[in-house]
């Protein structure tokens, strides 16, 4: 639960109570694997996001790279390319968590992942696949709280993309800019 407490308040821009809650998970647990290899580097790219430094957050997670079974790490590098502007590779990301399904269990990324990967699809310019992505995810939240901001943000973005004309240029829609998300 500390763990995750870390997470939300380094997703939240809280650095001084993020950092905290890391450094006693990293003296309590200096030789746990989980603990040094996915939770601290999470925790650590996300206050790296916080503070706009892509490339920190991106480095600070390749050492959570050669393990899996807890998916926060390869969806906080995603979360870093996308913000880098870097669609393809966060686009690999997300869709490594999506290859790897059993990872997931109940996990709210789940659904959140599909909602990222059409936003990278649309930095690509592939407006199938993004539109795809899209109705994955508004299918799994179809029953979600219409109030949530995410939602209704996930809704308002597939309804441009859907709007726009650049979807619908048969020959060159790689080549037209993408809404702007």
């Amino acid at each position: 639960m500390q763990y995750l407490a870390a997470l939300a308040l380094a997703s939240a821009s809280d650095t001084a109570r993020a950092k905290t809650l890391a450094d006693d998970l990293d003296k309590r647990f200096p030789e746990d694997t989980w603990v040094q290899y996915n939770f601290l580097p999470s925790i650590n790219a996300t206050l790296a996001l916080s503070r706009k430094d892509e490339a920190q957050a991106v480095e600070i997670l390749q050492h959570a790279a050669p393990y899996w079974g807890v998916v926060d790490p390869v969806y906080v590098r995603g979360e870093a390319y996308l913000t880098a502007h870097q669609g393809s590779q966060a686009a690999a990301e997300f869709q490594k968590i999506l290859d790897h399904r059993g990872s997931l269990r109940d996990s709210p990324l789940g659904a959140l992942t599909r909602l990222q990967l059409a936003r990278a699809y649309v930095m690509q310019g592939d407006a199938t696949k993004a539109e795809a992505a899209y109705q994955d995810f508004l299918t799994l939240w179809k029953d979600a709280d219409p109030d949530i901001p995410i939602y209704k943000q996930a809704k308002a973005e597939y309804a441009r993309l859907l709007g726009s004309h650049w979807y619908e240029t048969p020959h060159r829609h790689n080549a037209v800019k993408p809404p702007v998300l």
